[in-house]
Formats: C-alpha cells, sequence, structure tokens
C-alpha cells in the first residue's frame, strides 16, 4: 500500500491514515485526511513534496489551523502539518522562525531577547506559516511590518528566499495565497527595546483580548475581514444576530465576529451559519461580508 511505502520512505515523520482534523484545527470540526503527515525538519518536507509529486498525489498544508474550517467530508491525498518544525532561534534584532511555531510563542521569545515589533501578535495563536499566508495582524499591527526574509518551497520542488516586497501583502492577503508555495522559515526584522515597556504592552493587549474575545470556546478566530467604514461584530449586531445558533455553532455572545463551538458543532454549522450571517447582513445593510477564514475540503457526499 502507498502509505506503508510512505512509511519507510520517511521513518522520522509522524505518518496516519484518515487522521481525523479534528484533532488539529482550533474550531474542533472537520473530517478526516486520507494520508496525515508532520514532517519534523525542512530537508523532510523538501523530500516529502519530491514523493508526493513522483505518486502524482494532492497536497495541502496545514499550520496550527487556527483560522480554517474544514468541511465534513475532510481533504483527499495528502495534508502535511507544519506543528511539528517549530524552532525559533534570535541572532541580535534577527528572530528566525520555523513555519509551524506559533505566532505567540515568537512574540514571548521577542520579549525575552528585548526585541521590540511583535507586541501585537502576542495572542494571535496561529503559526508562522499561516500567519504570513494571510498576513496576520491585530491591535493595528500586521507582521507584514516585521518580516524581512521568507524561505519557502515551491510547488515543483524549488527552494527560494522570497523579500518582504516579492510578498505582495495587503490586508489579510499575501502572494502565497495565489502560488500556494511552503512557507518554511521567516526571518523577523524587529529592533532593541526595554523589557518593562515590552511586557507592559503584551500584558495590556492580553488582557484586552481576554476581556473581549470567547476564549473559552473552541473557534476559528474572526470570522469575516472587516469590511471599509465598518465594524463587523457591530453589524451583526445590529441585525439582531448575536446569539444565533446553528447546531451547535454559534455567533459568540461576547463577541458578534466570532463563532463558536458550544455542543459539538459539525464544520457544516459553521459554513451554514457563516452563509446566514452574510445574506442577513446584505440584505438589511447592503454591506457584503467576506469571510477572513478559510473553509477547506469536501462536503460529505450524500448516502
Amino acid at each position: 500500500m502507498l502509505i506503508t511505502k510512505m512509511k519507510e520512505k520517511f521513518p522520522n515523520s509522524i505518518i496516519k491514515e484518515k487522521e481525523p482534523l479534528s484533532l488539529y484545527t482550533y474550531t474542533k470540526t472537520g473530517g478526516p485526511a486520507d494520508i496525515l503527515v508532520l514532517p519534523q525538519e525542512k530537508s523532510e518536507v523538501v523530500e516529502l513534496v519530491e514523493w508526493i509529486n513522483e505518486n502524482n498525489l494532492s497536497l495541502t498544508v496545514l499550520g496550527n489551523a487556527s483560522n480554517l474550517i474544514v468541511k465534513d467530508g475532510g481533504i483527499h491525498g495528502v495534508v502535511m502539518v507544519l506543528t511539528e518544525m517549530n524552532n525559533i532561534s534570535i541572532s541580535k534584532t534577527r528572530i528566525t522562525a520555523q513555519s509551524g511555531a506559533r505566532l505567540i510563542d515568537t512574540s514571548y521569545a521577542a520579549l525575552d531577547a528585548e526585541l521590540t515589533g511583535l507586541e501585537f501578535a502576542c495572542g494571535i495563536p496561529g503559526s508562522i506559516g499561516g500567519a504570513v499566508f494571510m498576513n496576520a495582524g491585530a491591535y493595528g499591527g500586521e507582521v507584514s511590518e516585521v518580516i524581512d526574509t521568507v524561505t519557502i518551497l515551491t510547488r515543483s520542488g524549488e527552494v527560494k528566499e522570497l523579500k518582504n516586497k516579492d510578498l505582495e501583502f495587503r490586508y489579510r492577503h499575501s502572494a502565497i495565497q495565489e502560488t500556494r508555495d511552503i512557507v518554511l522559515e521567516v526571518e523577523f526584522h524587529l529592533e532593541k527595546g526595554k523589557t518593562s515597556e515590552i511586557k507592559e504592552r503584551i500584558e495590556e493587549l492580553t488582557l484586552l483580548r481576554e476581556s473581549k474575545q470567547p476564549l473559552e470556546y473552541p473557534s476559528c478566530g474572526s470570522v469575516f475581514k472587516r469590511p471599509t467604514g465598518y465594524f463587523t461584530g457591530k453589524l451583526i449586531q445590529e441585525a439582531g444576530l448575536q446569539g444565533k445558533i446553528f447546531g451547535g455553532a454559534q455567533i459568540s455572545e461576547k463577541h458578534a465576529g466570532f463563532i463558536v463551538n458550544i455542543n459539538h458543532a459539525t464544520a457544516t454549522d459553521y459554513i451554514d451559519l457563516i452563509a446566514h450571517v452574510q445574506k442577513i447582513i446584505l440584505e438589511s445593510t447592503g454591506v457584503e461580508l467576506v469571510p477572513e477564514v478559510r473553509i477547506i475540503g469536501e462536503n460529505i457526499l450524500s448516502q
């Protein structure tokens, strides 16, 4: 069998068959991956992509899956989860983080090194690779402001180093969304700061996040991009949708910009609730809400 050959070829990688992706997503939803692989090193990723291409398999790459919904039918082919590649190193004012490292951990590594510039990211649970993919940001900051270079692997198997300008960053967007390149490593260029000031800002933002966001439930983070001239949460509140429940998914009563899993929600519950919100807001205000959350995978086929 193919998976047996794969395990023999890559003994250092964690490889599983028909693995539920609900174990890996922040929403705790999602169907199985045909084959799930968690490589340990960058070199393994390069070799895996070469092998996957040779065997004509489809490949989906995931990080921390914090702003992601995987449909209930799961994902065909190979799903590569990069969270085992999480090394963070520091040299003077530069931090190099592998794609599977959490953005939160990277911001705290910056604090330990007395480096300022990543305080805004202290509450973003996504991976470094995911942060590059969507130009993650919060509280007035975005990763594009502090990224120097990104090492990527093309889908054809070529390793390249891209400069910030090559990534075409804009609000919740990078060129990676079109190229589908795999982020291997990111180098941040920060500035020296005072530990007390950096710590104070992190504590301030952490308190703000804990007071406003529904961290007590599984969620996919901020569901919609902020429409120009509006606040998404306010639009949803004014439409009377806050607290709305579809299946086990609910528009958070704490922050209307979030959808939380309150009772064994399915991905379909999430997707249907998102569509309902979009429909009601468009009809009542004329504003088109565009999902920030990424939705991937297969629908469950009817029996």
